[in-house]
């Protein structure tokens, strides 16, 4: 999902180092929960979470294709009070790096729920996403947010980018620049100005 992920307002902090993150509530609680076992009142608060942290700009808003993307793998949860302010989701790709095939971790819906923006809520998540990042051969994501991911580790890919389909690769220009990944204990040596590659999909392919 190739969008801004919705952490916070537009900030100078993404730039900043790690130390400066503000310190998240003592009661934060964070859960990771397969798909099949969240409740329904859980999907319910997250995908309120999607739809208003995203907002109703049309090349912003959250889809239910984006929502589709978001299942079938792990969620991060990140509950204040009893009830869910932040989630993020990792499902398991087919990413071509390169030469390398590579099983990927790739993050989607990544949000704070608006009024608790700008608290690290978002930071605490991606820092449990990166755990769960580390089971696969590398992470991978799409954003327009780089300062906010660069400081935890993840890095721009800048070769081309293209989607494998039945008709072979298809360039996918607009995706260039937009993707970040995350070196796991078992990826291979990487090289960022090589071409990478995602599997189709419905919806955005990134």
């Amino acid at each position: 999902m190739v969008r801004r992920q919705a952490v916070g307002p537009c900030r100078a902090r993404d730039r900043a180092s790690a130390r400066h993150t503000p310190a998240v509530a003592s009661d934060l609680r964070l859960r990771r929960l397969l798909t099949s076992a969240l409740t329904a009142a859980e999907i319910d608060a997250i995908r309120a979470i999607m739809f208003a942290a995203f907002g109703n700009e049309p090349e912003q808003a959250f889809t239910e294709d984006d929502w589709a993307h978001a299942l079938g793998g792990t969620h991060v949860l990140a509950d204040l009070a009893g009830r869910i302010v932040a989630h993020a989701s990792v499902v398991p790709r087919d990413i071509h790096a390169g030469d390398w095939p590579l099983a990927t971790g790739y993050v989607e819906a990544v949000a704070v729920q608006p009024g608790e923006q700008g608290r690290g809520l978002g930071t605490a998540v991606m820092r449990v996403v990166a755990e769960i990042v580390e089971n696969y051969e590398l992470g991978a994501l799409g954003t327009g947010e780089h300062g906010f991911y660069e400081r935890l580790g993840w890095r721009t890919w800048r070769g081309p980018s293209s989607v494998r389909t039945d008709d072979g690769e298809q360039p996918t220009p607009d995706d260039d620049g937009y993707l970040m990944v995350l070196a796991t204990p078992t990826s291979p040596a990487l090289d960022l100005d090589a071409p990478i590659s995602c599997e189709w999909r419905p919806g955005d392919v990134w």
